[in-house]
């Protein structure tokens, strides 16, 4: 009866390449299984072709494996290709009238913004001698008409003190609108300033080439093998069996032993 032979070990570095290459079949499995072409209801079609390979290294078993490279081209229907070309040639428009229009940025933002209170006052009197002097002029010609139709004449003291009146009134006016109008007076000028700036702003904005949008197909993928754990379990079986032989042998062996022993012992009576 000969003594069983011990299984040999899996090698690690062997399990590990068996592993990996299950593995790698397995994800480009999965890859083509999620590389779907598509075809929109317009014509616009998203197709998936292999064009070419790379080569991984597996650090580990040092295996050398060429993986395939796809490449995903999105076609547009001849009418949706003849919008997106308008759109281009508008975008390219905007983009350059938004870069010749900003080349004046250079001088005016070197000019710092005046929110100061004589430029705000300034504003203010501008504004009102373009709205309110016109209408101070009628009032000034109605009330010359209605005093000379009254008999009070230029020069006299109730001429004199009618017009002060008028010009005390005036200058009410003017000081209402300086303390009332300042924060308005202020938006307007902080408004000029940024105009220029908001318009190169939405020139830019308009300008933006759009991103396209695929529709990503997502399988469901096929599980990796666990080759590894099968290897390992297959070796621990062979072990057992390897065990069991072990202890029958050994059985075996010791029955032999003992049949030997009696048949001395018979003799030697």
């Amino acid at each position: 009866m000969g003594k069983p032979d011990a299984p040999t070990p899996p090698d690690p570095v062997e399990t590990a390449s068996a592993a990996n290459s299950t593995n790698l079949s397995t994800s480009v499995a999965n890859t083509m299984m999620g590389n779907v072409n598509q075809i929109g209801a317009d014509g616009s079609s998203l197709t998936y072709d292999q064009t070419g390979t790379y080569k991984y290294t597996d650090p580990y078993t040092g295996i050398t494996s060429d993986v395939p490279r796809f490449t995903a081209t999105q076609n547009l229907s001849d009418a949706a290709q003849g919008i997106f070309d308008t759109n281009q040639g508008t975008q390219a428009n905007l983009a350059n009238l938004g870069q010749s229009q900003s080349s004046f940025l250079n001088d005016y933002m070197s000019k710092p913004f005046d929110g100061s209170t004589d430029a705000i006052e300034s504003h203010l009197f501008d504004l009102g001698s373009r709205t309110l002097d016109p209408k101070f002029a009628q009032q000034r010609e109605a009330l010359e008409t209605q005093l000379s139709n009254q008999g009070i004449k230029l020069g006299s003291e109730a001429y004199d003190r009618a017009m002060s009146q008028m010009g005390e009134t005036q200058n009410a006016t003017y000081n209402d609108l300086l303390l009332s109008g300042r924060g308005q007076a202020f938006g307007e000028l902080q408004a000029q300033r940024n105009q220029p700036l908001n318009e190169i702003m939405a020139l830019m904005s308009g300008s933006q080439v759009s991103q396209p949008n695929y529709n990503v197909n997502r399988p469901t993928g096929i599980p990796t093998t666990d080759v590894a754990g099968l290897i390992n379990a297959n070796y621990g079986q062979q072990q057992q069996n390897y065990q069991n032989e072990m202890s029958a042998w050994s059985d075996g062996i010791g029955g032999l032993f003992g049949l030997g022993s009696a048949a001395i012992t018979a003799g030697l009576f």
